[in-house]
């Protein structure tokens, strides 16, 4: 003969209801297929959860560094009487146009304005003068300023055969930093970031930089100097290499954290990770609950007085603070974790035991049991306790989340899983660090919403399937 279970009417009819509610059935099989995956993990992830990535296989995807800043180039020349410039030293900036400024005229590149002229008068014919500083304009591109330097003079015995001007290019801007892809097939350069900036520059700057990309990508130290909106800049470009964490490219679509570990693998362990410890922790801590909510609703009294004194005292507890110290005498571990954190996420669950078996205690039913000679545990575990199971069974999705969202927690601060094991709090630590990785927030987010909504979806229909007043519709 074979045994089937049977399922009361009650029964039967709870599990009926939950069923009509589509969005909680579907939730439940989809949170139970994200589990199944998480414990397939070693099946559906190339890499382990510890293995670091080869950066060979992200040389193709590399980025180049282009710094874009004021050029801080400085000269010095000899200006003659007829305005010639001789002796011109590290000059080749402010005079791009010729190969040697040497005997060119100064007024056919800079444009003198009549301050200059009167000081430079004053010297050759021997006058006393002070320093002088002022910005001129470019004659061959007027937007190029430079600032011109004459140092303080005192009359000589002779009057001077030349006069010592500096130029130095005028400070303007600040320093900028692309970011941009390797060169696709075609030898243009990928994606720049910023564009926005990128694309404000001049056709003829972006075609200069982009010859200097060319040389970056190709392993070489590029640099050039550059007329930009009458700025002098200078342009360095350098390939980055390969570093962690790297952005998603084919192949690893969510991206590789700081450590060099690949996110889906991460992401797919600690979601096994995350299900199996809120479920071990809530069986855990619902244990703790009945055992100590059932003893003081059954037995009342003493016992129950002094019981409810004992979690009041042991609820004003600082667990986070309680976490550290264990933590920092016996180390970190799953285990330790579990247990206490166990110790203490059972106190909701005995305040609703204890209410239903002391509301359930003086029944008909349980004294009929006493008067057959029932002992104790009996009548709590075959009487009372099919009973009460209502607040179990509809607090389990709901502790369940918050022992998912603690770990996280957590995790995050630092304070639970040994490191390096894989979890979602510490892919969102790495993102708090990193603070341009974005898919290190977004994945372990989105995946710690996704079962969290799943959870509490199921919660409710739980919730509505064990609630014994039945919805009521009114009609006008």
């Amino acid at each position: 003969m074979t045994f089937r279970p049977q399922l009361s009417p009650l029964t039967r009819q709870r599990w009926l209801r939950f069923r009509r509610n589509q969005r909680a059935w579907w939730s439940l099989q989809l949170l139970t297929a994200l589990f199944l995956l998480g414990l397939a993990a070693p099946l559906v992830c190339r890499h382990g959860p510890r293995e670091v990535l080869s950066p060979a296989a992200f040389e193709p995807y590399c980025r180049a560094i282009l710094t874009l800043a004021p050029d801080i180039a400085a000269g010095r020349f000899n200006l003659t009487s007829d305005g010639r410039v001789t002796r011109a030293e590290n000059c080749a900036a402010f005079f791009p146009s010729v190969a040697d400024p040497n005997r060119e005229l100064f007024a056919n590149h800079w444009r003198i304005p009549p301050a200059l002229t009167d000081a430079i008068a004053r010297r050759f014919a021997n006058q006393p003068a002070p320093s002088l500083e002022l910005a001129i304009p470019c004659a061959v591109n007027p937007p190029q300023q430079a600032v011109c330097s004459l140092a303080a003079y005192e009359p000589r015995e002779t009057p001077p055969a030349t006069v010592r001007v500096a130029l130095r290019a005028a400070p303007a801007g600040v320093q900028q930093t692309f970011l941009v892809s390797a060169p696709a097939a075609s030898g243009a350069i990928g994606c720049v970031e910023p564009a926005a900036a990128w694309q404000q520059l001049p056709p003829d700057a972006r075609t200069a930089l982009e010859a200097c990309l060319v040389q970056a990508f190709a392993g070489h130290e590029a640099a050039t100097n550059l007329i930009v909106a009458g700025r002098m800049l200078h342009a360095h470009g350098a390939a980055a290499g390969v570093v962690w964490p790297h952005r998603p490219v084919p192949g690893y679509w969510m991206g590789v954290d700081a450590n060099g570990y690949d996110v889906w693998t991460r992401l797919i362990y600690g979601l096994r990770t995350s299900l199996t410890f809120g479920l071990l922790l809530v069986a855990w801590a619902m244990l703790l609950g009945f055992v100590i909510g059932a003893a003081q609703g059954y037995f009342g009294g003493w016992l129950d007085i002094l019981a409810q004194r004992g979690i009041e005292i042991w609820s004003a507890l600082p667990f986070l603070y309680v976490m550290i110290l264990i933590g920092a005498v016996l180390g970190r571990s799953f285990l330790l974790l579990l247990v206490c954190y166990g110790l203490f996420n059972w106190i909701t669950l005995s305040y609703y035991l204890r209410a239903e078996f002391l509301r359930l205690r003086h029944r008909p039913f349980v004294e009929a049991a006493r008067c057959q000679g029932l002992g104790h545990a009996r009548i709590i575990f075959r009487h009372l306790l099919p009973n009460a199971l209502t607040p179990i069974v509809t607090l389990f999705p709901f502790e369940l989340v918050g022992a998912i969202g603690a770990l996280t927690a957590l995790d995050f601060l630092g304070f639970g899983l040994p490191p390096l094991t894989p979890s979602w709090g510490e892919l969102l630590q790495q993102a708090q660090q990193n603070r341009s990785a974005w898919w290190l927030a977004l994945y372990p987010a989105g995946a710690l919403f996704l079962v969290m909504l799943l959870t509490v979806l199921i919660g409710e229909g739980l919730r509505d399937a064990f609630d014994p007043k039945q919805r009521t519709k009114l009609e006008g």
